[in-house]
């Protein structure tokens, strides 16, 4: 049986840059509504407009190079069904993603983000004085100190939370999720320290928008919360003079 096809609009944000005032375009499309959006703006690129400018690669949800706003909401469009964000003869509304420096259309840059996802690893602050690492003088393994498996580095999270938004020094709920992970290992003094500031575990205003978008369920929203917990459970057991905090 053939699926009809659906008569759609994808209206796209277009901008050559930061600095450049944004705009908007029209591309009418016949579609199939199970396909996705990522196959929408691969077809304008190949039937309307060469220079519209966008990251793809995997087509299923593990790079994470794909993430944008549609119709206002923080998506991995590989694996959003035009079904599911508009119908027949509807308007299919796509944005780069906030919180990040505009480079071109749908493309921005996360150079920023990836740095602090990986200076929020341990081993960038346990070092000895020749720079290498050191891990068995402290008892830790190279395990210990693995980023959340989960968590593909899509951004998504940092584009939907509202504090990222204003706060340009916010660590972000990705960094923060990562260190909560530390937290539960054997780095409680490190990573309590990184995280116990005003652009850390304490700016969150807990709106859980990140959960809400996460498109591997890592929960940054939870795992600040646990994060804070975890901080405070240290500060406890430093102030009444013990050396280690019991699960």
């Amino acid at each position: 049986m053939t699926t009809r096809l659906w008569k759609i609009t994808i209206r796209i944000r277009r901008q050559r840059g930061t600095e450049a005032v944004p705009t908007w375009q029209d591309f009418p499309l016949e579609i199939n509504p199970d396909e996705t959006v990522l196959d929408a703006v691969e077809r304008v690129w190949a039937f309307h407009d060469r220079s519209l400018t966008f990251r793809h690669a995997c087509h299923h949800s593990t790079c994470g190079a794909c993430g944008m706003r549609v119709n206002n909401i923080e998506k991995l469009t590989c694996i959003t069904p035009i079904h599911s964000v508009t119908h027949n003869n509807g308007i299919i509304k796509i944005e780069p993603l906030r919180n990040f420096p505009i480079i071109s259309d749908l493309v921005v840059d996360m150079s920023r983000f990836f740095i602090d996802l990986e200076n929020m690893r341990a081993p960038q602050v346990i070092t000895n004085k020749q720079g290498r690492l050191e891990y068995e003088s402290i008892g830790v393994t190279e395990s210990d100190l693995e980023r959340l498996a989960d968590c593909i580095e899509c951004g998504l999270c940092v584009s939907a939370c509202p504090v990222a938004a204003t706060d340009p020094s916010y660590m972000g709920p990705a960094s923060l999720a990562g260190l909560q992970l530390s937290l539960t290992a054997k780095l409680p003094d490190i990573s309590a320290r990184l995280a116990d500031n005003q652009a850390g575990a304490w700016r969150c205003h807990s709106a859980f928008e990140c959960s809400a978008v996460c498109p591997s369920n890592v929960e940054p929203g939870y795992r600040i919360m646990d994060l804070r917990k975890k901080i405070m459970r240290e500060k406890f057991f430093q102030w009444f003079g013990k050396k280690e905090a019991k699960a």
